[in-house]
């Protein structure tokens, strides 16, 4: 019998970003509120980044109505592929997005985007048929409505695809909290302001410990 819990590795994932563009964003996302939705993205991003992940960007249609990607990704991932899809709805269609994929020689993909049900569903069923263990942040992911999401989630999870949040993608990928007591402690507490309470309690003890 094969293992039921499937743990994310920092050494054997990458990260896809999917259509996390301005227009899509303001337009479509409804099940998030703005800001809660972009702090979630950005978490996920600097999840990504502290551990060192691959990331691969990819927008739809771009200089039409779905507009450019996120500023603060582009920013934050400069040496990152950037896909842009002439036409193809679901990214995986996509010859330069696949082999961007393949290139980064990671077997499980953290995948997020705009909108859940169309540009994350398509590509992560499709990366399931692909042989790669597929792990959706559903708080990083967005659209018209939570029924909407709702169903496109079910789908998902019926067909092999794990669901998460930035966060417990973050802790499951930190393992131990040893690794980096304090950069793991700033990355929550910079996405998480209640978290900060947690990291000020931490900070005190260690200087009660040093006196």
């Amino acid at each position: 019998m094969s293992d039921l819990y499937s743990r994310l590795s920092k050494d054997d994932a990458a990260v896809l970003l999917v259509d996390h563009q301005t227009g899509l964003m303001s337009g479509l996302v409804r099940d998030y509120g703005v800001d809660e939705f972009k702090n979630n993205v950005l978490a996920l991003a600097k999840t990504a980044k502290f551990f060192n992940l691959p990331v691969i960007l990819t927008t739809s249609f771009e200089h039409g109505p779905n507009g450019p990607l996120m500023q603060e990704l582009i920013d934050m991932f400069p040496d990152a592929p950037i896909i842009s899809r002439p036409g193809q709805i679901n990214a995986w269609d996509n010859e330069d997005f696949v082999k961007a994929v393949a290139d980064t020689g990671k077997k499980q993909l953290i995948i997020a985007g705009v909108v859940t049900d169309v540009c994350v569903t398509f590509p992560a069923l499709s990366a399931v048929n692909a042989g790669y263990e597929v792990f959706v942040v559903t708080d990083a992911s967005g659209t018209f409505n939570k029924q909407v999401a709702n169903a496109a989630l079910m789908r998902m999870a019926h067909n092999g695809v794990q669901l998460m949040n930035w966060f417990s993608v973050a802790a499951e990928l930190q393992r131990d909290w040893r690794n980096d007591v304090e950069g793991f402690g700033a990355l929550l507490a910079g996405q998480l302001p209640g978290y900060q309470n947690v990291i000020g309690s931490y900070m005190a003890a260690q200087q009660d410990l040093k006196k």
